[in-house]
């Protein structure tokens, strides 16, 4: 029975993230509302900033566009600080590996990036940083690129 009402929240929050997304796409001109983050999340981060943040990590990029689609909407509900299907998305990203900047405690969040056929949360994920900086990780944290955001 819980697996089932596991099964189901699942599949709802991930219904809501394919409308929050869709609703992205066919409306380009509209401005996201303000959203009230979340205590750990990031601050979401309007579309029209998001390419002023620079790459100072010295890591690799990627684009917005090179994304998976799962990875760019992700991005989109980070920006409007949620609705979150995961309830790990937003805790504490601790960089253990030191592959990001080194940084105080609570600086990184991590959010999951579904991967299709996964029974779990998968291996994708996007760090997002306090100053807006979001990197990417196909391989649960063995490999990060930063996210070049509006490219």
């Amino acid at each position: 029975m819980r697996r089932l009402l596991a099964v189901g929240s699942l599949l709802i929050g991930l219904a809501l993230v394919i409308l929050v997304a869709f609703s992205l796409v066919s409306s380009p001109t509209a401005q996201p509302p303000a959203a009230t983050a979340s205590p750990g999340a990031a601050s979401p981060v309007p579309s029209g900033n998001a390419t002023a943040v620079p790459n100072l990590s010295g890591l690799a990029s990627i684009r917005e566009s090179q994304l998976p689609a799962e990875g760019r909407r992700t991005l989109a509900l980070i920006r409007l600080g949620g609705p979150f299907p995961y309830n790990r998305d937003g805790a504490t990203f601790s960089n253990f590996e030191r592959l990001l900047p080194r940084k105080s405690v609570g600086y990184y969040t991590e959010y999951t990036v579904p991967t299709p056929g996964e029974s779990d949360r998968g291996a994708r994920r996007i760090v997002a940083g306090k100053d807006g900086e979001k990197y990417y990780t196909p391989d649960h944290y063995e490999s990060f690129k930063f996210i070049a955001e509006g490219k």
